[in-house]
């Protein structure tokens, strides 16, 4: 097989190169903001929650499992956005000091309290108002706990306890209790 030799003209150009490096580091880019996003939807498949009104015209908020079993939402606190994990063993809304911090909240001695981590210090608060899809209690009790790891915020019964809830499969569905 006779033919002309390869020669320099052959290669691709340094432009063309740092295009193919360009389009390469991209595409990674894009997989992995994608892969992220699939791992958060499988964390918290509820990051917006919105009421909507049931046949009897009460609203009421529908939240699916996460992969682990559990109920995370996104909702807020005093205007301001959080995570909540659904915990019908919480007798308060339990929340980190660095979010209490971040949140401005006056805080006051609470003694000591029993988690499932064992006996902790922990403070309490009033949270003015907590927003789980539109379904709004306001001065929630709450307590804070210094040893709380992330941001994530233990909804607990003192804003459930205002709300009936049903599970059935995957699906919880909160909605004001009657007569409230």
């Amino acid at each position: 097989m006779k033919g002309p030799l390869p020669s320099l003209d052959d290669t691709p150009s340094r432009v063309g190169r740092a295009m193919l490096f360009a389009a390469w580091v991209v595409g990674l880019l894009l997989l992995v903001m994608f892969f992220n996003d699939l791992v958060e939807r499988q964390e918290n498949p509820n990051p917006n929650p919105a009421a909507s009104l049931n046949p009897s015209g009460v609203p009421e908020v529908v939240l699916h499992r996460n992969r682990a079993g559990h109920y995370v939402a996104g909702g807020f606190i005093n205007g301001e956005p959080v995570r909540f994990l659904i915990d019908t063993g919480a007798t308060d809304v339990a929340l980190p000091l660095s979010l209490a911090r971040r949140l401005e909240l006056p805080l006051r001695p609470g003694g000591i309290s029993m988690t499932a981590n064992g006996s902790v210090r922990t403070w309490l608060t009033r949270l003015d108002r907590v927003d789980l899809g539109g379904l709004v209690a306001r001065r929630v009790r709450a307590s804070v706990l210094p040893n709380m790891p992330g941001d994530s915020v233990l909804l607990g019964m003192s804003y459930l306890g205002q709300l009936e809830f049903i599970q059935r499969g995957n699906r919880l569905t909160l909605r004001p209790q009657q007569g409230l």
